[in-house]
């Protein structure tokens, strides 16, 4: 964003949340996660263990649930961001991009890894 104003260009970043999309489909990111645990050697995978590989599809189901299906929500952000005469600098998407990672960006890493 900083690079580009020496240039004249405006930069607006939009940070939306969890949104339903294809990006966060359960069903593809579980198809390309066990696609690639496949092609894991055997070593990595006891490593990791098959309680991780469980764990993470639990976890992966589980925030495909919190996913927003109101993708206006974002579309509204970029359209206000390209027409408005004075656009924001950042604008979030959803209800967990304002109550939880803008707060938690403001705080030390060591309590946001405790987040």
């Amino acid at each position: 964003r900083l690079e580009m104003r020496d240039f004249g260009v405006k930069v607006s970043v939009i940070e939306p949340g969890y949104f339903k999309t294809l990006i966060t489909s359960a069903e593809n990111v579980e198809k390309n996660f066990l696609s690639i645990w496949e092609k894991l050697p055997a070593e990595t995978k006891a490593s990791y263990g098959q309680n991780y590989l469980n764990e993470f599809l639990v976890s992966l189901r589980k925030m495909q649930k919190q996913c927003n299906p109101d993708l206006r929500l974002v579309t509204d952000c970029m359209e206000h961001a390209l027409t408005s005469r004075h656009p924001r600098t950042r604008y979030s998407a959803g209800w967990d991009a304002k109550l939880l990672y803008i707060p938690l960006s403001y705080l030390p890493s060591a309590l946001t890894d405790l987040v």
